[in-house]
């Protein structure tokens, strides 16, 4: 890969040359804003930077564009820490560095975010099943509520936990699981459910105070 600086609308732009053996000659931006430019290797620097001059009405459309899609990515919350989002079509796979999650576009980061909630929530379930004796065999349900974080119906053996637990850490997402657990045993909220809750997840007030605060 090669480098070279234009000046696009007043602005100095880093421009990356890629060489392969296309037709076509491709200008995209990337997600820092440098201008990428797919050419044949016979293409010279002089004739790209003819090209760069040539089409800079259409470069300069497409790179506000960039900025502004850059701008509107905003951010993601999972397992408690907060990432900045960035979209480009050049990411094939999810790169996650330095609290920056780098994505081809939301519809991929969509499905990572309901990979990774089931994923933690059955690895989390899969830990407590361990300490926590008497649970019967359960179906998992996962989706997003709007009023609950979790939902035990005892009677038909289904446990339903909110999509929205990613947003937290692992500690908040047991202790959702222990409260849902004790249903099985404790079919309300009395003395008796806090107290068996107390043995799993001592410092349940602490994360219901948090849960409340969402």
């Amino acid at each position: 890969m090669e480098e070279l600086e234009v000046y696009l609308n007043d602005e100095l732009v880093k421009v990356k040359i890629i060489y392969k053996n296309n037709k076509n000659i491709y200008f995209r931006f990337d997600s820092e804003g440098n201008l990428i430019i797919t050419v044949h290797p016979r293409i010279s620097k002089k004739k790209i930077i003819k090209l760069v001059k040539e089409n800079e009405k259409s470069l300069i459309r497409l790179m506000k564009r960039n900025k502004k899609k850059q701008d509107q990515a905003g951010e993601i919350r999972l397992l408690g820490l907060k990432y900045e989002i960035c979209l480009d079509e050049s990411y094939q796979d999810i790169v996650i560095d330095n609290g920056v999650i780098y994505v081809k576009n939301k519809l991929t980061l969509e499905k990572y975010r309901i990979e990774l909630t089931r994923k933690v929530f059955q690895e989390e379930i899969d830990k407590i099943l361990k300490i926590m004796p008497n649970i019967p065999l359960f179906t998992l349900r996962i989706r997003k509520m709007k009023t609950r974080w979790g939902v035990c119906n005892y009677m038909k053996k289904i446990v339903t936990l909110n999509s929205e637990l990613i947003k937290y850490d692992r500690d908040i997402i047991d202790y959702v699981i222990v409260h849902e657990f004790s249903h099985f045993t404790h079919h309300d909220h009395s003395s008796s459910f806090w107290n068996l809750v107390s043995i799993y997840y001592p410092e349940y007030k602490k994360a219901r105070k948090e849960l409340r605060e969402e």
